[in-house]
């Protein structure tokens, strides 16, 4: 198995399926091998995906997209605030996510990305098969200069930018980009206070 500094170092000459492949695994087998993450330890499960994970991420692309037409008329300080906070909100997430797999015997399946060499937008269907069940996720993910990133995952068919714009929409619309602020930081305490 890869040393933690080699997998925080994804190539930029992967394909979008190897990509997802070695964020996912790495992570995944991380978390089973480490005693107290297997024992449920949620900060331990968060440090390893922002170790582990966020370096195959462009989450600020995500935080952008989620925050929508917002975000341009938001401060540069407000936009770094809204993607600190919503970074912490979605590594949050998806360690809770993978919380309840660290025990388990997991595979995957992944689909080559349906993509021609040039395109710079690709979705990546995974399948976790799980004690004979069988969960679809999927991955978005965009060609950058330093390779693919992952900026957009779907859930149980919702993505994630998309449930966020909606949810954030009536947020801004009453209290602005200082609103949704106090909003992902309220959620964020109370989250960090449940672990």
């Amino acid at each position: 198995m890869a040393s933690t500094a080699q997998a925080a170092q994804p190539t930029d000459r992967a394909t979008p399926e190897r990509l997802v492949q070695a964020a996912v695994e790495e992570v995944i087998g991380t978390i089973q091998a480490n005693p107290e993450t297997r024992a449920g330890d949620l900060a331990k499960i968060t440090a390893v995906v922002q170790r582990q994970f966020l370096p195959y991420t462009d989450f600020e692309r995500t935080t952008r997209l989620a925050v929508g037409n917002a975000w341009r008329d938001a401060s540069p300080e407000q936009r770094r605030q809204l993607f600190e906070q919503f970074q912490t909100l979605l590594v949050r997430s998806y360690a809770l996510s993978l919380a309840q797999l660290r025990e388990q015997n997991v595979k995957f399946r992944y689909k080559p990305a349906q993509s021609g060499s040039n395109a710079t937008d690709a979705v990546v269907e995974t399948r976790v098969l799980n004690n004979g069940d069988e969960t679809q996720i999927d991955y978005r993910l965009q060609r950058t200069p330093a390779g693919w990133k992952i900026y957009d995952i779907n859930m149980m068919g919702a993505w994630l930018i998309e449930v966020y714009r909606n949810q954030f929409a009536d947020i801004l619309a009453h209290g602005g980009v200082d609103g949704l602020l106090k909003y992902l930081s309220r959620h964020n305490a109370k989250q960090a206070a449940g672990t």
